[in-house]
């Protein structure tokens, strides 16, 4: 049995982003293959800030298994930080030629990882796969993560449909990777963390995205915090899944200069979210809305506006 030793606050995602194009190929649900041609597969990969340190993984291979066998998309080795892709994306297939037809799985083979967590006394602790060597220099783990099976089967994308045909047309698909469930502690005195990856596919071409913004009408005096004045680049926008229950926070920039912060949150599964503003610990801050819900549709962008009414430190 595992357990989360954290009550979350902030989602982690790691987002695929698959993209089928040229001699074309459409993402849809099951349907007849379609022989004699090829479509081109781009995978981008992402991810949203939490909790977690850390959470490195080494993908040995990616591949899709379909009626006519297993098509390898990558077989170079990458490494990376899930955490290092907050809103942001890195290529790991690029226009992959795919033979037109149906495909019931992909699967990311992972052959190792860490991830590092933060202890009760505020102290990094390191939990590996056996045998990893990309950990950080002079690191000793302290505990063993599991990844049963991963690096020969590989791990096992839920496709929309729980099938894909690959035929005319352009989609883009985007796997959600919910990191906050895929890690979790195993149960007792044992000090090992397994992981139970959660990876969830949806058509990336209609996920959406919430843009929140934030402005200050009234012109009020910001507190002082610690003997500096705090901006409102230090307050944070809160988006919930009402689903879920997972939170993922961003902070708000002005990149233009007129007085209007925004924060945007990217590569949403559609759906319902509960939005808020949240200033520096230490500090409450009030707008107007206290808080909103939003709805993502497919395809679109959501917006939700907060005026700021007041701020207050201890």
């Amino acid at each position: 049995m595992l357990h989360s030793v954290f009550r979350r606050m902030t989602a982690v995602r790691a987002v695929v982003a698959a993209t089928f194009v040229a001699a074309g190929a459409l993402l849809g649900a099951c349907g007849d293959a379609t022989s004699g041609s090829n479509g081109r597969v781009s995978i981008l990969l992402t991810d949203a800030p939490g909790d977690f340190k850390s959470a490195v993984v080494t993908i040995d291979e990616i591949y899709l298994q379909g009626d006519g066998g297993r098509v390898v998309l990558r077989s170079e080795p990458w490494t990376g930080d899930l955490l290092d892709l907050a809103n942001a994306t890195t290529e790991l297939v690029k226009d992959a030629e795919v033979p037109t037809g149906s495909y019931q799985q992909l699967r990311f083979v992972v052959s190792g990882g860490y991830i590092e967590v933060e202890g009760e006394s505020g102290a990094s602790r390191f939990f590996a796969t056996s045998g990893y060597d990309q950990l950080p220099a002079g690191v000793q783990p302290e505990g063993t993560l599991q990844m049963p099976s991963f690096s020969s089967s590989g791990l096992k994308v839920k496709l929309p449909g729980d099938a894909m045909t690959v035929t005319d047309g352009q989609r883009v698909v985007l796997v959600d990777f919910d990191v906050s469930r895929s890690f979790g502690k195993e149960a007792g005195n044992s000090g090992r963390w397994v992981m139970s990856p959660v990876l969830e596919a949806t058509d990336f071409a209609f996920s959406g995205n919430v843009r929140v913004s934030l402005t200050n009408p009234q012109n009020l005096i910001l507190p002082t915090l610690n003997g500096s004045v705090v901006t409102l680049a230090g307050v944070q926008a809160v988006l919930t899944n009402t689903t879920t229950n997972v939170e993922e926070t961003l902070a708000f920039a002005d990149e233009n200069n007129d007085g209007t912060w925004e924060a945007n949150f990217r590569y949403l599964v559609p759906g319902q979210y509960k939005v808020s503003v949240r200033g520096p610990l230490g500090t409450t801050f009030t707008t107007d809305p206290i808080d909103a819900t939003v709805t993502v549709a497919a395809g679109a962008e959501s917006s939700q506006a907060f005026a700021l009414t007041a701020a207050t430190a201890p």
